[in-house]
């Protein structure tokens, strides 16, 4: 994006890469224009907020709208035992979740690959 939304990019060109705040950037940008906002409001916002608060938001912002249950803390992901389901997003992008989980709801899952869909922009993945 060049509207000056994003934090740079490390290298340039097609050599460019993105990181995981690259990633939380995008989602917030998105979720706030759905919510109606200017990008010179989400600009400001987005640049003052940490990795970790922007996390926070975007949990936040997506957990009601799936009623998944994702915002419960969940006390047994170390059992081997459970068993993941694996949905494919994008090119080198899954999302994962636990069968018993509230979130392995047909129509939350699809919501949820929706949702990063639409934050990464691009049609070519759809």
């Amino acid at each position: 994006m060049s509207s000056g939304l994003l934090d740079r990019p490390e290298g340039t060109g097609t050599g460019a890469t993105y990181g995981y705040r690259h990633l939380l950037q995008l989602l917030s940008i998105k979720i706030r224009q759905r919510e109606g906002q200017s990008l010179d409001t989400i600009r400001n916002e987005v640049r003052e907020l940490t990795g970790d608060a922007l996390e926070r938001k975007i949990a936040t912002s997506l957990a009601p709208a799936l009623n998944s249950g994702a915002d419960e803390a969940v006390t047994h992901d170390d059992d081997m035992a459970l068993r993941w389901r694996r949905l494919a997003v994008a090119n080198g992008i899954e999302i994962h979740v636990r069968e018993d989980s509230p979130a392995a709801r047909e129509d939350a899952v699809i919501a949820m690959r929706e949702a990063v869909r639409a934050a990464l922009g691009r049609a070519d993945i759809r």
